[in-house]
């Protein structure tokens, strides 16, 4: 049997109210929490109950503190100072589809947990794995991981989880897709079977829920905003532009507005990069982020971006999930996403803890019908808006495709539309066919080289090629018959 539960006001409460072990509070009232979210309030009483739960909730509400706070509660007896690693085993396992997400899960439960003696590892790809084994060979009792590495790290023995007693999933939507479901049913099978099992998104399809069950027992299925929806303090606007007009928009967007500690979505690695190439000329701080790059590049361009040495973040859909800046005042979407339920977590990441946002979407023609789904998605009509773009935007972003184009290979066809450049055209192409004037004397010293070749072949008692690949010739093989 499946309970749900919703949100309300009197759910609302103080941290101090749960029962959590003292250390946690310490380490709540330092990090400046005083009241529970609705997420938290719910969840954190079911946790630690040992209640197998399905979470969802807006982003920006704090899923993060509701499953890492009576996960580490629930551990706190397990704590020891032993040097032993053997005193240390695995028993709390957290899965997030993401490196910045699970990095980001890991500096949380580190906060929280600072004055206690549990130890965390969190472990991902992208970087130098003999580190990795070297935490893990000390001993630990929580574990934050992606799953390709974490199958790495059990197909090379460096972690044992057969003690773990609580499986978390972080964004379970993508952990449940079926990119990932392989992996994680190979993790799974290897977890013990009487465990607790927590899944929190903010998303969940039907599809999703449905599988979802199949990782959980009897769990209470928790609520607290509309199903897909997105938070009531973000603003979002769509304005209809050309393709090639979406480069200046958001030039225009970034200068007009004075916009900075802004993240831009794109769906593609080349865009991105591209993209950022073009507001740096501009004179804009701007670094990218995407699957190309390595996990230090990654991990160094998130940390300038969060310090506010970097103005603009020009992301795909690997910063769309977890990513949590404070004060993060607008998203923008240059490419909307295909699929619909990415545009929430994309435009969560601002309006996060109570503060307003600002969501912009650009959209072409063609991009309509993926805005359609959008809001059939979140069931909100996104407002639609005009952007008065000025002509010497569009003047540089044109040239600069222009002299981008130029050196593509791509642009040989391209220059064949109209308005476009043409490509400089060679007139040998178009000369008729003449034939080749010989040299008297050169032919006559081709033809005597021929026939001197040919001589030494018929004189030469060298092997015939065909003998040297295994066959003689057919009168040989006939005389040969014959004197047999």
């Amino acid at each position: 049997m499946t309970d749900t539960s919703n949100a309300n006001a009197e759910s609302v409460k103080s941290f101090s109210e749960f029962g959590l072990h003292p250390d946690l509070l310490t380490a709540i009232s330092a990090s400046g929490y005083t009241v529970a979210t609705p997420i938290q309030a719910q969840a954190i009483p079911a946790i630690i109950d040992g209640r197998d739960v399905m979470g969802a909730a807006q982003t920006g509400t704090g899923k993060t503190a509701a499953f890492t706070l009576p996960l580490l509660h629930r551990l706190m007896p397990y704590a020891s100072n032993s040097t032993s690693p053997a005193r240390h085993p695995v028993r709390a396992l957290i899965l997030a589809p993401t490196r910045e997400l699970a990095d980001q899960v890991a500096d949380s439960v580190k906060r929280y947990s600072e004055s206690c003696p549990l130890r965390v590892a969190v472990v991902f790809g992208g970087v130098d794995i003999a580190a990795q084994k070297e935490e893990l060979r000390k001993g630990c009792e929580l574990v934050i991981a992606t799953p390709g590495r974490l199958l790495d790290h059990i197909e090379q023995k460096t972690i044992n989880l057969s003690q773990v007693n609580t499986l978390v999933l972080d964004e379970a939507d993508r952990m449940l897709d079926m990119g990932f479901l392989p992996d994680l049913e190979r993790i799974v099978k290897l977890l013990p079977k009487s465990r607790q099992s927590l899944l929190f998104s903010a998303t969940f399809s039907g599809e999703i829920r449905k599988l979802a069950r199949s990782f959980l027992k009897s769990p209470i299925e928790i609520n607290v905003a509309p199903q897909n929806a997105t938070a009531e303090n973000v603003t979002q606007i769509a304005y209809p532009v050309s393709n090639h007009q979406k480069q200046a928009a958001v030039l225009h967007l970034l200068k007009s507005r004075n916009l900075s500690q802004v993240i831009i979505f794109v769906n593609t690695k080349i865009g991105a990069s591209r993209l950022t190439r073009e507001l740096v000329k501009e004179g804009i701080k701007a670094e990218s982020i995407h699957g190309d790059k390595s996990q230090l590049e990654r991990i160094k361009a998130l940390e300038s971006f969060k310090s506010g040495e970097t103005a603009v973040l020009v992301a795909t859909d690997v910063a769309a999930r977890g990513l949590d800046v404070a004060g993060l005042p607008c998203v923008i979407n240059v490419d909307l996403p295909f699929n619909p339920e990415d545009y929430v977590h994309r435009i969560g990441r601002t309006g996060r803890a109570g503060a307003s946002g600002e969501a912009i979407a650009l959209y072409t023609d063609h991009e309509e019908k993926l805005l359609e789904d959008i809001e059939k998605l979140i069931k909100v009509k996104v407002p639609r808006g005009a952007l008065n773009i000025p002509e010497a935007s569009q003047s540089r972003a044109h040239a600069s495709n222009d002299s981008r184009s130029r050196g593509g290979k791509g642009e040989r066809f391209k220059r064949t539309f109209p308005g476009s450049r043409p490509a400089p055209i060679d007139d040998f192409f178009f000369r008729p066919y003449e034939p080749s004037v010989k040299d008297p004397q050169k032919e006559a010293q081709r033809q005597q080289q021929e026939q001197k070749w040919i001589e030494h072949q018929a004189t030469s008692k060298q092997p015939q090629l065909a003998i040297l690949l295994g066959g003689r010739p057919k009168k040989n093989i006939k005389s040969a018959e014959s004197n047999d």
